[in-house]
């Protein structure tokens, strides 16, 4: 059995990037873990009320159990500002998170991402993994979110080049309806978070690994 930790800066990075695979290590038998690093605040400067910030609670709360995951963590840093958090703090909201999980598997967000939210996110969460701190983690993982991911700058060390890929033929149709409970972030066609966007990269993946569906990940570690 692994265990196996996602982390999301947004609630819905988990869906959009590795949905299907989550789902995959469920029915297989593993435990799954979703870490939440940011969440609308009150005194917000972008004005989030009580009513949006219990509707997040609500919804994650839905999410939680559509997925089944084994434990919810949500570190409530103010979303859309994280680059305003000192990153020695998030270190080690992180650091104690994964310490006390003791993942063998962790899914993150890509590193060159356009959100300024996700690049610091995972600068403080590479910065806890290193093998000898963390000797139970023994895989780690990139994933890919639409609208963030292939609006990297189109430079060589920024693009998002795929060297694993699921196969979530079975699990897409799951996949699809977790992610219309995001009803506000959903887009309509043809932009990127549209359910045919969702479909076309999960068939677009799927041709390079001559399965149906899939999603594809950046292998940024191994222990064998």
């Amino acid at each position: 059995m692994n265990k196996v930790l996602v982390v999301a800066v947004h609630p819905d990075d988990e869906t959009l990037g590795c949905g299907g695979t989550l789902l995959k290590h469920k029915n297989n038998g593993d435990e799954i873990y979703w870490l939440i690093i940011t969440s609308p605040t009150l005194n917000h400067p972008y004005g989030f009320t009580q009513e949006v910030i219990d509707e997040r609670i609500s919804l994650v709360n839905q999410i939680t159990e559509k997925y089944k995951f084994h434990k919810t963590i949500l570190l409530n840093y103010p979303t859309q500002l994280l680059h305003a958090v000192d990153l020695r703090e998030l270190i080690v909201s992180i650091n104690k998170v994964i310490i006390d999980l003791e993942p063998n598997i962790t899914y993150m967000m890509f590193k060159n991402d356009v959100h300024s939210d996700h690049r610091v996110a995972f600068d403080a969460i590479y910065s806890c993994t290193k093998s000898f701190r963390y000797p139970f983690i023994t895989k780690i993982l990139m994933y890919e979110t639409l609208s963030e991911t292939e609006f990297a700058p189109a430079l060589p060390y920024a693009s998002f080049i795929p060297n694993v890929y699921v196969d979530i033929t079975d699990y897409l149709d799951q996949k699809i309806e977790i992610m219309k409970l995001y009803e506000t972030e959903l887009m309509e066609e043809p932009y990127p978070r549209s359910i045919s966007s969702i479909e076309a990269l999960a068939r677009f993946r799927g041709s390079r690994a001559g399965v149906k569906y899939a999603e594809a990940f950046m292998l940024l570690y191994e222990k064998i």
